[in-house]
Formats: C-alpha cells, sequence, structure tokens
C-alpha cells in the first residue's frame, strides 16, 4: 500500500481524524493543542497521526489535499479545516451539528 492509499483508508476508517504535531496528551504546537481542547470539548472520540513521527505523511497529505498546514481535521471523510476554521466553527456553534451523528463513548 502506498502513502496516498494509507492516508485515504486512515481518513475514511475514522469518523474523526487530526493530523497534527503531536499527540492530544502532548501537542507539539499551539494550533493542534487549540484543536485538541476543542475536540476534547465535544466529548467525540478522535483518532490523531501525529506527523513528526510521520514525515511522509507530514509531506505527502497536503498535496493530496490542498491543505498546507497543520493541524488538519477531518470528520465523515472530509477536510473540515485547520485551527483557525475549527475554532470559527466551535464560537458560531456550528461544530455541534457537525458532530452530531459521530457515537459518544
Amino acid at each position: 500500500m502506498n502513502i496516498e492509499q494509507t492516508i485515504t483508508q486512515q481518513i475514511q476508517n475514522n469518523p474523526v481524524i487530526v493530523y497534527m504535531k503531536g499527540t492530544p496528551d502532548f501537542p507539539q504546537c499551539g494550533f493542534s493543542s487549540r484543536v485538541v481542547s476543542v475536540l476534547e470539548s465535544y466529548g467525540v472520540p478522535f483518532a490523531h497521526i501525529n506527523i513528526l513521527e510521520n514525515p511522509e505523511i507530514r509531506s505527502t497529505l497536503p498535496k493530496m489535499m490542498n491543505w498546507p498546514t497543520f493541524p488538519q481535521v477531518y470528520v465523515n471523510g472530509e477536510l473540515v479545516g485547520g485551527c483557525d476554521i475549527i475554532c470559527d466553527l466551535h464560537e458560531s456553534g456550528e461544530l455541534t451539528a457537525l458532530f452530531a451523528d459521530i457515537a459518544k463513548p
């Protein structure tokens, strides 16, 4: 399986996935930390990929999705955006609808 197939599979197999610097427990940049904080406030489970440990994903994903920065948040197989968009959607209340059909633990 090539890296594009791996990324596609990750996005398709996880209702919510974040490509970020670091991990949810130890984010390695402020933007990743803010996204994790927002997602955790909704109580939705999310997968994460630490791009610092995956240089091939780090270099390939921006080209695949035409989105140059990290973190990148995908919900139900679709790119939602990065930190600014996630924070804007949170502040406007739109994330509630986006996460409505995501099973909570």
